[in-house]
């Protein structure tokens, strides 16, 4: 039975810095997927970067800049970054999952699922025969309340405290025979 882990804290906790270096560290097994970070300009949050594990491409997925729609607080999100970098790697590995894959997402938020065709595909994803590591904020939405409403979902907390030792830990649980 495949792995899926929801990584769930609040903003800033360190959830983005847990699935980089759980890739990092990562021997046996490959990558796939995204993570995102802020945008800062002067002292000051403008957008969010999309990058890819696999590729490492990046682009903007949201700024204050763009128009939008659809927005998201204050700013416009990219769905064409979704389709364009995230989704190809995630749609391959849901057709056909091969061992020694590991999904990893950063994150599964309001921006991310503004794109209905990786809400779709998350869905699948979550179906499919493939350990997944997902991060999620501690709020509530609809979206990442059913999947942590999922008894094959394991919700792990990120917090302070634990935040440098869970890649280690999970590392070692993806990394055993």
């Amino acid at each position: 039975m495949p792995t899926r882990i929801l990584l769930e804290g609040r903003p800033g906790v360190g959830k983005t810095t847990v699935v980089r270096r759980l890739a990092a560290l990562l021997l046996h097994r490959r990558a796939i997927g995204f993570t995102t970070e802020e945008i800062r300009q002067g002292g000051t949050r403008t957008g969010f970067a999309l990058e890819t594990l696999d590729s490492g491409l990046r682009a903007v997925l949201a700024h204050v800049d763009l128009p939008g729609p659809p927005r998201v607080g204050r700013y416009g999100v990219d769905v064409g970054v979704m389709e364009r970098l995230a989704l190809p790697a995630l749609r391959s590995a849901a057709a056909e999952p091969a061992r020694g894959e590991l999904v990893l997402i950063d994150e599964l938020g309001s921006m991310e699922l503004a794109c209905a065709a990786f809400r779709d595909l998350i869905r699948c994803l979550f179906t499919s025969d493939i350990d997944i590591v997902a991060t999620v904020h501690a709020k509530s939405a609809p979206f990442t309340d059913a999947l942590k409403r999922r008894t094959d979902i394991e919700l792990v907390q990120v917090n302070r405290a634990n935040r440098d030792a869970l890649p280690g830990d999970l590392a070692a649980r993806f990394e055993s025979p």
